[in-house]
């Protein structure tokens, strides 16, 4: 709502994503990592200050890690429950596609580029910018094994 702007690439522009800095529900978003910190582990201690750290995006590896770590942690929970009532483990693993995905678009492909600064923002259009970006990059709709997966 109210976090500064982020400086996305690293060139000291920083892109604004808060409700504060004239953004509505919309094209609110939290804003990927600096480019300047690629894929490096960035805590809040690693900072001179508070403000370096949001300057640089410092919640979007946290909101993002803690996310994944909490999905995975549902789905051990979910497997546990099935086995301790005598279940087969299916649902556990129907809904590990989803947290599938989320891994891939939140870490795999930041890492295959690089940086942090490549993730998926963290709203509705910046979501929508990331998948245009991403089918001009990649082509990925006319990927043999995407074109199974729709089939």
């Amino acid at each position: 709502v109210a976090a500064p702007p982020v400086d996305i690439d690293g060139i000291r522009e920083p892109v604004a994503g808060s409700l504060l800095y004239g953004n509505n529900i919309i094209s609110g978003a939290i804003i990927p990592s600096s480019a300047a910190i690629g894929i490096h582990f960035y805590p809040i201690w690693e900072a001179a200050s508070l403000d370096e750290w949001l300057y640089n995006g410092g919640p979007y590896e946290l909101i993002v890690l803690h996310f994944i770590l909490g999905v995975c942690c549902y789905i051990g929970r979910e497997w546990e429950l099935s086995y301790r009532l005598g279940m087969r483990p299916w649902i556990s693993v129907a809904f590990t596609a989803p947290v599938a995905a989320a891994a891939a678009v939140f870490l795999v492909y930041p890492i295959g580029q690089g940086s942090f600064s490549d993730g998926m923002p963290l709203g509705i259009s910046g979501t929508f910018n990331f998948m245009l970006v991403f089918q001009a990059e990649h082509n990925i709709l006319m990927h043999p094994f995407h074109q199974l997966g729709v089939a």
